[in-house]
């Protein structure tokens, strides 16, 4: 069993994360074909559940390595979610060690954590050696998006088990009382992101973060960001509609609002 995603993280090159909204197999699919080094599926705030998210999962190629951003730190849908294969996990507001710690119990078989066993699907996808290897290779980012995380980020780095982070810039705006968007210049959230990066390499973890266009994305990526999530499957189909449109009518497109995925 392999992990790509890990593998760039271990050699130093960056990962330039998709992100599906949109509930569908063939947007899934059709992402896949693109040259994403990983894609992520929203169960959060995407339109999509377990039950949609199987599909999604099957029409993705194994070359494309797969993971679920899930609704929250409960652990049925996090064991659910492994059994179907996903090579990582992205868990929101988790916003101390402890619940690192419970993100943990849920991600790992005994005796670290609390997993329990029965990899469905993912035995398929990733081989029969899934068992002994699934804790090394499923990846677990802690998403820090909260005042409350960032008071507590040592406590949520020092967690045995977590591989990464991942920061929801529009949620931890929110929380130090700036507008939710994509790609702030806000003092408050720069410094933060700051923060985040410096803590991850003194734990030595991997740090992701949410954006909203490609140059962001590129600055986050050179202030030490090991992965970067460019805007959703919906965002491209809005934004290239936008643009075309605009081309047609031959006026500027509409200003981009910044808003979230």
């Amino acid at each position: 069993m392999e992990n790509p995603i890990k593998q760039r993280f271990e050699r130093g090159e960056p990962v330039v994360n998709g992100w599906l909204a949109i509930p569908s197999f063939f947007t899934a699919e059709a992402m896949a074909t693109l040259p994403w080094d990983s894609l992520t599926i929203d169960m959060q705030h995407g339109l999509s559940g377990y039950d949609t998210m199987l599909p999604m999962l099957a029409a993705i190629p194994a070359a494309t390595p797969a993971m679920a951003r899930v609704p929250w730190l409960e652990p049925g849908i996090i064991m659910k979610s492994l059994d179907a294969g996903c090579l990582g996990i992205i868990c929101p507001m988790v916003n101390s060690g402890a619940d690192a710690e419970s993100f943990i119990q849920a991600m790992r078989y005994p005796p670290r954590g609390g997993r329990s066993f029965g990899p469905t699907r993912a035995v398929l996808r990733h081989g029969p050696g899934y068992a002994a290897e699934a804790d090394a290779n499923c990846l677990a980012f802690a998403m820090i998006e909260t005042k409350e995380a960032l008071d507590d980020i040592d406590a949520i780095m020092a967690t045995d088990g977590l591989d990464a982070v991942y920061v929801g810039p529009a949620d931890l705006a929110n929380s130090l009382g700036q507008p939710p968007r994509l790609d702030p210049e806000a003092k408050e959230l720069t410094e933060a992101f700051d923060l985040v990066v410096a803590k991850a390499k003194e734990h030595k973890r991997w740090a992701g973060i949410h954006t909203g266009s490609a140059a962001y994305a590129r600055r986050m990526i050179d202030k030490g960001f090991n992965l970067v999530s460019l805007m959703s499957d919906t965002r491209l189909l809005l934004k290239a509609g936008n643009d075309e449109l605009a081309r047609l009518r031959e006026q500027d497109g509409k200003k981009d609002d910044g808003g979230v995925y």
